[in-house]
């Protein structure tokens, strides 16, 4: 239970507009590259956003990352 807590308030307060943005079309089954395009960012650009999510909601996976996002209400 306290671990659910402690990464609600993560994601809810360390996830920036940006990161938000790529999340949901990460869900929204998009790749990096067709994310790139769309945000006018480049690839190792969103390589590096998808690390640090991973990171911050301490996930191995982009499936995980995004399971974890649903359970706590960020998608």
């Amino acid at each position: 239970m306290q671990k659910q807590i402690l990464l609600k308030t993560v994601l809810m307060e360390e996830f920036s507009y940006k990161e938000k943005a790529i999340l949901k079309l990460i869900a929204a089954g998009r790749t990096s590259q067709e994310i790139a395009d769309e945000l006018h960012l480049s690839l190792p650009t969103i390589k590096w956003y998808r690390k640090k999510m991973k990171e911050k909601t301490a996930s191995e996976t982009t499936v995980e990352m995004i399971r974890k996002a649903i359970e706590n209400k960020l998608l």
